[in-house]
């Protein structure tokens, strides 16, 4: 599986990056990766289309095991999707700010 950390996942940020946020919506609203896009895992196949087959999508939920999972899924349709190891968690506690 492709996993990155919360220092290369800001780093994409600042290129512009698309996360997409797995979780509930209203585990988003509690704190989200600033400009995360909240997909939740059961809507995923659904909402691919929304997705840039053409640009790196990197995948969150709280602590990284549901976006592991739909890492997996985006990539098996073809997407270069990473799963952000540690999920919103790590991020939160790496002193990163979260919007709510």
């Amino acid at each position: 599986m492709r996993e990155i950390d919360t220092a290369r996942l800001a780093a994409a940020l600042d290129s512009g990056a698309t996360v997409v946020d797995v979780r509930e919506p209203r585990e988003f609203a509690g704190g989200h990766i600033p400009g995360a896009i909240n997909i939740p895992m059961g809507r995923l196949t659904g909402r691919l289309d929304e997705l840039d087959r053409s640009a790196p999508v990197y995948v969150v939920c709280a602590t990284g095991n549901r976006s592991s999972a739909m890492t997996d899924v985006l990539v098996a349709a073809g997407f270069d999707a990473h799963n952000v190891a540690g999920g919103t968690s790590a991020w939160t506690r790496s002193g990163r700010e979260t919007y709510k």
